[in-house]
């Protein structure tokens, strides 16, 4: 069976799990903290977590565009679960010859963390700062030696309760100190992630982004043709349809910054890659937010509604690995180190 054909297999599959397991229940049992086991054994049957992973190590092998477009997916469904950090992991893990790992697994996307000593006896000095489902997931960390040179940590999910710190959206961000931190493992930094783990996972959180400003959108098309006002939907009034319009104008250019990124994945420039897709993606998640709760008017944040599921996220994911604010500073310093000649080429080729 080819590639494509798979990766559309998966996909439909995802989407299919995806709806049977996420229950209004579920949802309100995620967003009191409580992980939500039987949705992963679900998404773990469904070999999901290993998206990233070769055939020849056990997994579906897909290829990066196709993996992040499963990553887009659990954002179109607000999964309350770190798949597209499992993924990442799984992905970062194999590659440094191991064996993919069956329980939930997260990263830090802080710069690399410091390390002492050698083999058994290395011991991580740093932070890993706010970790996503850090409570429960193995953790991945980037971590150089004092010669500089990178190492790929794995750290053991915390063995006492950490302190409660949640985003917006209620997902488990609680932070994870690592100094005199002994890794379960420590194996030579893959290629993947030679531009450390922060580049990496904005990517991931623009694809995430673009998942739920989709279904958002949806939403308000949906609402704006069912809500009757003065005898007619208000999807006709002329006010309405502007800000539709623009919400899709800003979704079709995000989208096409996340695919710019998905065929970036691992190459040389996969971090002028990302600041592109994230500063651009963050931005439309704000305006479309915006927009989507103005066509909603009050409805749209009652806890009945499911559009909050979708805006919370936009509004965290926007600043996790990165705002907006961070990414458009290496952009300009990119462009600056070029020069003003180089600022065409550069936009014209990404």
């Amino acid at each position: 069976m080819e590639t494509q054909e798979i990766s559309r297999i998966l996909l439909d599959q995802a989407d299919r799990l995806f709806a049977q397991h996420l229950t209004r229940e579920a949802r309100a049992a995620a967003e009191t903290g409580a992980w939500p086991e039987n949705l992963w054994q679900a998404v773990a049957a469904a070999g999901l977590p290993l998206a990233m992973v070769p055939e020849t190590a056990g997994g579906a092998g897909l290829a990066p565009g196709d993996a992040l477009r499963l990553v887009r997916r659990s954002g179109f469904h607000a999964l309350p679960l770190p798949l597209a950090e499992t993924m990442l992991g799984n992905a970062l893990w194999v590659a440094t010859g191991e064996k993919p790992l069956a329980q939930p697994v997260s990263f830090s996307a802080t710069p690399p963390t410091g390390l002492r000593g050698a083999g058994d006896n290395a011991i991580l000095d740093g932070d890993a700062g706010a970790v996503p489902w850090g409570d429960v997931a193995w953790l991945l960390v980037v971590a150089e030696d004092a010669a500089g040179g990178r190492h790929l940590a794995l750290v053991a999910p915390p063995e006492a309760a950490l302190p409660q710190r949640r985003n917006l959206a209620f997902e488990p961000r609680p932070k994870r100190h690592l100094a005199g931190v002994r890794p379960v493992a420590l194996r030579p930094a893959p290629r993947l992630a030679a531009p450390g783990l922060r580049p990496l996972g904005a990517i991931l959180r623009a694809q995430q982004m673009v998942g739920a400003m989709e279904r958002a959108l949806d939403y308000a098309l949906l609402y704006a043709n069912e809500r009757q006002q003065f005898g007619r939907p208000i999807g006709k009034f002329q006010a309405v349809q502007h800000m539709l319009a623009s919400a899709a104008g800003q979704f079709a250019a995000a989208t096409a910054a996340a695919d710019q990124a998905l065929e970036a994945w691992g190459g040389a420039d996969v971090e002028f890659a990302a600041a592109l897709a994230k500063a651009r993606v963050g931005e439309a998640a704000g305006k479309i937010a915006e927009i989507v709760h103005q066509v909603h008017g009050a409805m749209g944040f009652t806890q009945e509604h499911p559009l909050h599921f979708l805006t919370r996220r936009l509004w965290s994911w926007r600043d996790e690995c990165g705002n907006e604010a961070e990414w458009q500073r290496v952009i300009g310093a990119r462009v600056m180190q070029a020069g003003g000649e180089a600022l065409w080429p550069m936009l014209a080729g990404a």
